[in-house]
């Protein structure tokens, strides 16, 4: 038969354990075994707390000093003490009721019955050193916050919105790279605290001017710009494109607009492939008429093969009229927007969003050169992207491109 020990080698063994002494010290110190020892402590229910070695601070005091007016009213606020849990592991072995204990202490029923629940181990057993330690780790207390004690940590945020990254991105790429190390990640609201909360400091004062949407309020919508629809009254509709496009089956789909500048002076092409996310910048420097942005979107689409040019959707604007040039020379097929209806270029739109931190509202965009757009593309194309389960562009349709048979 197994040896059985008595309540007072039970408490013996788990003050030794929560002073400080290692679990093959206290089992040798009160002649137990080291296995029986060993299920004890996994039968309390706290192994969590990792305390076999010793933890941080030591055991939470007795309750504060009392002020003579309204003794009783501090006793009653006054945390559990050691010697309170000391008592009711007593009364519940001796099997008193709630109230009973909760006199013996001079503490309400309820309290002893938070104190039970909270801190029994799984096994239903409740011992008074060990209830008092797993108190002291569950209480709550100030916490410094995150990015002042890390500057490590602020430098990399900083050079990652410097690139153009959101708050949320770096969050979940914060997570990938550290996933057992919670001090080197923050959450994404964090982030947004330390940019418009200066006190709680750690970041630049001007990096919230990093994030891409910087107007002060929302852009109003609904309006009309009296866009026709004869002029693609022979061409396709969003309506007609292939299934596979909506649900992004097959790679080879692209979304396209302009980008425009100070007074729809100067703009600049986007291209989006659906499926990877992949982006192409078409330089237009000097106008960005029809003609023009065909000669450009056939020069770099050009450099695509085959099967990656399947389709274009376009948004309703003059600057593709030359939409048949543009299917006969890549071997395409155009197809429109319904009227007013820019979220049916979804990918592309959010694309555009991004752009804008180094394509801003308000500039000339024909002082970005061809060689500035194609470090813009770059930069976007290396982006990690939640969609992509957090791969960048670049690296998906590198796939596509190393293995046709599978687009």
């Amino acid at each position: 038969m197994p040896k059985v020990f008595s309540y007072e080698v039970h408490e013996e063994f788990f003050d030794l354990l929560c002073s400080g002494m290692s679990l093959k010290g206290a089992a040798k110190a009160t002649g137990v075994s080291s296995a029986a020892a060993l299920g004890w402590w996994r039968e309390c229910g706290l192994m969590e707390l990792k305390m076999v070695h010793g933890t941080r601070g030591g055991l939470a005091g007795g309750p504060p000093a009392s002020s003579p007016a309204d003794e009783r009213a501090v006793r009653r606020r006054r945390p559990l003490t050691s010697e309170d849990r000391a008592v009711i592991a007593a009364g519940l072995r001796r099997e008193l009721s709630y109230a009973e204990i909760g006199e013996l202490i001079d503490r309400v029923k309820s309290v002893v019955w938070r104190e039970v629940k909270r801190n029994r181990g799984a096994d239903g057993s409740y011992w008074g050193p060990v209830a008092h330690r797993a108190a002291h780790e569950a209480r709550r207390r100030p916490k410094e916050f995150r990015l002042v004690a890390n500057p490590g940590l602020c430098r990399q945020i900083e050079e990652r919105m410097d690139d153009g990254w959101s708050p949320w991105l770096i969050a979940e790429v914060l997570k990938l790279d550290h996933p057992h190390m919670i001090m080197d990640r923050v959450s994404h609201e964090t982030i947004y605290k330390a940019l418009y909360v200066q006190t709680r400091g750690g970041l630049r004062k001007d990096l919230n001017q990093k994030l891409s949407l910087k107007r002060r309020q929302r852009k109003p919508r609904g309006s009309v710009d009296g866009r026709g629809t004869s002029l693609y009254s022979e061409a396709f509709t969003i309506s007609q494109r292939p299934a596979e496009v909506e649900d992004r089956a097959v790679p080879g789909h692209w979304e396209g607009d302009l980008i425009l500048g100070t007074g729809n002076a100067s703009a600049v092409g986007t291209l989006v492939e659906r499926s990877t996310r992949f982006t192409i910048l078409l330089h237009l420097p000097d106008r960005h008429d029809a003609e023009s942005v065909a000669r450009a979107m056939i020069r770099e689409m050009g450099k695509l093969p085959e099967h990656l040019r399947r389709s274009i959707t376009w948004d309703r604007g003059t600057e593709l009229a030359e939409y048949r040039d543009i299917q006969l020379q890549l071997e395409t097929s155009v197809y429109f927007c319904d009227p007013h209806s820019p979220w049916q270029r979804g990918t592309n739109e959010n694309t555009n969003r991004l752009l804008r931190f180094w394509l801003e509202k308000g500039t000339d965009l024909s002082q970005h050169s061809a060689t500035d757009l194609a470090k813009i593309a770059a930069t976007l194309n290396a982006r990690p992207r939640p969609t992509l389960d957090l791969r960048t562009p670049a690296q998906a349709l590198a796939e596509l491109l190393a293995n046709p048979a599978a687009a």
